[in-house]
């Protein structure tokens, strides 16, 4: 029978234990997605005595169905399309390049809201194990995984809860590891692999990278 987390502090913590071999390495980072993701990421870096960092993505939505994702946009500015939903939908170029705008400035708040003026950690040479709470399409965590290649990891782990099996198939080509807990079929939506999916806030993200790191403790400009 499929799983069902209490919350995302459980998720995390089972996560972990299918990343024992990644535990007490220097090159290890820990990336949580925010905001859902950074509370999952906050267990798996404790488990694994590994450094948490975040690396902010934006989903793109379709206009007038922002639920249904077109693409994300990931730090630094990196696109990815889910292209056979931009065709089927036939959403002109210039429509794709507003939206991804509008959202590059709210990923923009978001870095200063979360981290201030502190850069993204050198990843080139590291191991970095993205998190999310969970994986439906794959579109956000693709724009991550894009944006971190860029910058020349030695190895990208994706690491989630629960997923579906066509978006793991979408990651698996562009990923040194993948792992997840669960892949329930049918998938529905992952809230529903959650008894508790609150809504994560700014403040907890921020809270939660203090605990970590004591120099995400300077008060940032929020923007």
């Amino acid at each position: 029978m499929p799983i069902v987390f209490q919350d995302r502090t459980q998720a995390g913590r089972l996560l972990a234990r299918k990343l024992a071999r990644y535990a007490n390495r220097q090159d290890v980072l820990v990336l949580g997605l925010p905001r859902g993701g950074v509370p999952v990421a906050s267990e798996v870096s404790r488990a694994l005595n590994a450094i948490l960092d975040i690396v902010v993505v934006r989903k793109l939505g379709v206009p007038g169905y922002e639920e249904l994702a077109m693409g994300a946009i990931a730090t630094g500015g990196t696109v990815v399309l889910n292209e056979d939903v931009v065709r089927g939908l036939d959403i002109p170029g210039s429509v794709v390049d507003a939206i991804a705008a509008d959202e590059l400035k709210e990923l923009m708040r978001r870095e200063r809201a979360y981290r201030g003026d502190r850069p993204l950690p050198d990843v080139r040479g590291r191991t970095v194990i993205l998190v999310d709470d969970g994986l439906a399409t794959g579109a956000s965590m693709r724009a991550a995984v894009a944006a971190l290649r860029q910058q020349q990891p030695a190895q990208i782990v994706v690491a989630v809860p629960v997923a579906t099996r066509e978006g793991c198939a979408t990651l698996e080509a562009h990923v040194d590891d993948l792992i997840c807990v669960s892949m329930p079929e049918p998938f529905y939506a992952i809230g529903l692999w959650y008894e508790d999916f609150s809504q994560v806030t700014d403040e907890e993200v921020r809270d939660l990278l203090q605990q970590a790191r004591p120099e995400f403790s300077t008060s940032p400009d929020r923007g």
